[in-house]
């Protein structure tokens, strides 16, 4: 019986067709959409329940939360990507020394994040321009979150070395228990116990302890896996390196996050509360949709690491090939659904608003447009940062999601008033998509995947 299963089971070291790879890929796209999902589920609750300006509260202020837990996402990546290389070289035990390593300093940085992004909820809020509508509920919603950073931190690094232990599917089904506590917490304190953005605030953080702590028990296990925690001590070189490696994904985190900031304080100045709430239901869409090129990444950056410390550039061909065709297809896919289901998916949110519908639709028509090259932008920087190159990868997120984007939000809204902060995403995908050919194309002799 142990045989039939090792065989039927997806190794890292396996030669990956399109079918073989889509298999070991799909449980993290699903695991990521579910993460989104799971985030969505409060503004869809206090959307419907709370009213228009607590849901403008909540969205004003998300994005100051995202650049906090978005050092979990650093540690993820570029850590997973040291991990998966030692396990390509046979060293297991060093694997098992970093990967322990880089739980230790997510605990350390989450407690020390913390305190500081609570403090700092309320001057941000204000440097950003948030009215007295929704000032006090958006500090609200924020510090209750923010008490539970740590524990998303760690959801976000174990999305990563779940797939590295070859356990996409247990990482599925943690997100999925994760995801579910939250809309029954949610449901709970808001329609029954009527608690409106606390409530809402506290379903989201337990979710977040959920999906956690479920992994520390699954890797502190006797039973033997790919990677484990052990007893080890910090050693600074593992460290520096992973951080190093993964600020591409931190860069991309907190670029998005100040870019989503600057699309709020551009939004109150052309279209008002309006606008802001708008952009909090096309955030919802990008997010899920986003996921799915995410959860790609995830997923294919351990094999693509896995290969590189084994040096096998065939099979780095093969990985970049089969990659850029499937999110090719699926970039056409997601577009023409975003653009085709625009008025139903805004309907769920802002539809007890006749204007605000009207502005919501009209903006994430022309926001689909995006997702034609989102997806190819975020791979290009995932896959340099499984070849351990994060000087690469960090300038293509930087520039993709910080430089262009901010350019555009600030300037095109002066030549197109507001749908030039719609078309701001389009404009900044094009100009990184070109920027990531230049580096695939100029890198192809020093890694051999062309």
């Amino acid at each position: 019986m142990r045989e039939k299963t090792a065989k039927e089971a997806i190794q890292l070291s396996d030669h990956f067709t399109y079918k073989k790879l889509i298999r070991f890929v799909a449980s993290p796209i699903i695991m990521m959409v579910f993460t989104s999902i799971y985030g969505i589920v409060d503004g869809l609750f206090v959307s419907n329940m709370v009213g228009k300006y607590a849901f403008v509260a909540l969205n004003f202020v998300y994005p100051f939360i995202m650049i906090l837990g978005g050092t979990g996402f650093m540690i993820g990546t570029g850590g997973s990507a040291l991990v998966a290389k030692e396990l390509g070289r046979g060293n297991k035990e060093k694997a098992d020394r970093y990967f322990t390593m880089m739980i230790i300093v997510t605990v350390i940085l989450g407690a020390v994040i913390t305190p500081i992004g609570m403090f700092a909820v309320r001057p941000v809020a204000k440097l950003l321009g948030a009215t007295e509508a929704f000032l006090e509920d958006s500090v609200l919603y924020g510090r209750i979150v923010i008490g539970f950073t740590t524990a998303f931190m760690l959801q976000n690094v174990f999305q990563s070395f779940l797939t590295v232990a070859e356990k996409p599917k247990l990482g599925l089904l943690i997100t999925v228990i994760a995801g579910v506590t939250n809309a029954i917490l949610d449901a709970l304190f808001m329609a029954v116990f009527k608690w409106g953005l606390v409530g809402a605030a506290v379903a989201t953080g337990i979710g977040q302890l959920v999906g956690g702590i479920i992994p520390i028990v699954y890797f502190c296990g006797k039973k033997e896996k790919l990677i484990k925690l052990v007893k080890t001590k910090l050693e600074i070189r593992p460290i520096l390196q992973a951080m190093t490696n993964g600020s591409s994904e931190l860069m991309s985190n907190i670029s998005m996050s100040i870019v989503g900031m600057l699309y709020n304080a551009q939004l109150i100045k052309y279209a008002g509360e309006n606008g802001v709430a708008a952009y909090g239901t096309i955030m919802y869409v990008q997010f899920i949709f986003n996921a799915i090129y995410i959860g790609y990444a995830i997923g294919s950056a351990p094999i693509i690491s896995y290969h590189y410390g084994a040096e096998n550039k065939a099979e780095l061909k093969s990985m970049l090939k089969r990659s850029v065709t499937l999110i090719g297809a699926a970039s056409l896919v997601l577009t023409a659904t975003a653009i085709a289901a625009a008025l139903p998916l805004s309907k769920i949110f802002v539809g007890y608003d006749k204007e605000l519908l009207e502005v919501t639709v009209h903006g994430m028509r022309i926001f689909a447009v995006s997702f034609l090259l989102s997806g190819l932008n975020i791979f290009a920087s995932s896959f340099f940062t499984a070849l351990n190159n994060g000087l690469i990868s960090a300038i293509i997120s930087f520039m993709r999601t910080l430089v262009f984007q901010t350019a555009a939000v600030l300037f095109l809204p002066y030549a197109l008033g507001l749908d030039g902060i719609w078309w701001a995403i389009t404009i900044a995908e094009c100009c990184a998509f070109v920027m990531s050919l230049g580096f695939v194309f100029g890198k192809r002799k020093k890694y051999g995947y062309m």
